[in-house]
């Protein structure tokens, strides 16, 4: 079971709300949701777009006093889930975290995908480079390949088994955060420099840099170079301690150019404002997520 103290919260939130609507004329049924969630994030882009997004409807449309968003590695994030300590975590690529959802997928439930476009994921350079394929890395102009946080899931095989299938006995991969390898990947064009870095659709960086996704002759990238499906893994109890979530999360749905632009609108509103841009891009899209929103409304009890 979850944390004792969300269910008893829930319980006194629903009875709290039954007195009210019992003394009031004409007044609607309560709600079992309402009080406090917390989602996982990771930091990558398309999580930091698709957390804030929930967490703004869920305080302003359906009513929850707080969404907190905590910011942890993919490990720590899947136990989180399974113990409770999270409601939901929205960015589960698979299979590229089929291992992480492994050790506890007894825990956990895995809704259907959100992301309804193609993904793209692989190293890749800048299109001035003038290279195609992970072959032609030697005259890359850099040993060096950019990647993301510590513990995601593609860094192993980069290092175990791209590096040994190509020869690549002098190269080495720079792990440090998304935030870091976007700045780096920026600098380089600008000054039209070498870079090898970690890319991914979808992201609004496809649609500011010429990226090369290199071919892979040699198929050492696995199953990271396949499309990947993009979901939502929530704790066990979710459905039954907050329908309203639950429903809301089920409902999710973006397609490519939603994500892209909405990603967009946060870069613009800056790195530390991502609700200022999640509101900006609602004043265009309140059509996307009504859906959404109808869906859990219609969960409450």
């Amino acid at each position: 079971m979850r944390r004792i103290h969300r269910t008893l919260f829930a319980v006194l939130f629903a009875a709290a709300a039954a007195l009210a609507a019992a003394g009031c004329a004409g007044g609607g049924g309560g709600s079992a949701s309402g009080g406090e969630l917390t989602l996982g994030t990771i930091g990558w882009t398309e999580n930091v777009a698709v957390s804030n997004l929930t967490k703004v409807l869920l305080e302003e449309e359906l009513g929850y006093e707080k969404v907190e968003l905590q910011t942890l590695d993919l490990g720590p994030l899947f136990k989180g889930v399974a113990t409770g300590d999270l409601d939901a975590f929205q960015d589960v690529w698979l299979p590229n975290n089929r291992n992480y959802l492994n050790e506890v997928e007894e825990d956990v439930e895995l809704l259907k995908p959100w992301y309804k476009g193609e993904t793209k994921y692989g190293i890749a350079a800048l299109d001035y480079m003038n290279i195609d394929s992970l072959t032609e890395l030697e005259r890359a102009g850099t040993n060096e390949i950019v990647g993301i946080e510590p513990g995601a899931s593609f860094h192993p095989q980069i290092r175990n088994v791209v590096f040994k299938e190509y020869g690549l006995e002098n190269f080495k991969l720079v792990e440090s955060s998304t935030a870091a390898m976007l700045a780096a990947v920026e600098e380089a064009s600008s000054n039209k420099e070498p870079i090898l870095f970690l890319a991914w659709s979808p992201h609004w960086m496809n649609e500011v840099y010429d990226i090369v996704y290199l071919k892979d002759p040699k198929d050492a990238q696995g199953k990271f170079n396949d499309s990947s499906r993009i979901t939502t893994v929530v704790n066990e109890d979710l459905s039954d301690e907050e329908p309203v979530a639950y429903a809301f999360l089920k409902a999710v749905s973006l397609n490519e150019e939603q994500l892209n632009s909405l990603e967009l609108e946060i870069k613009r509103a800056g790195q530390d404002e991502p609700v200022k841009g999640v509101k900006n891009w609602l004043e265009k899209n309140r059509d996307v997520v009504r859906p959404w929103v109808q869906a859990a409304k219609e969960a409450r009890q």
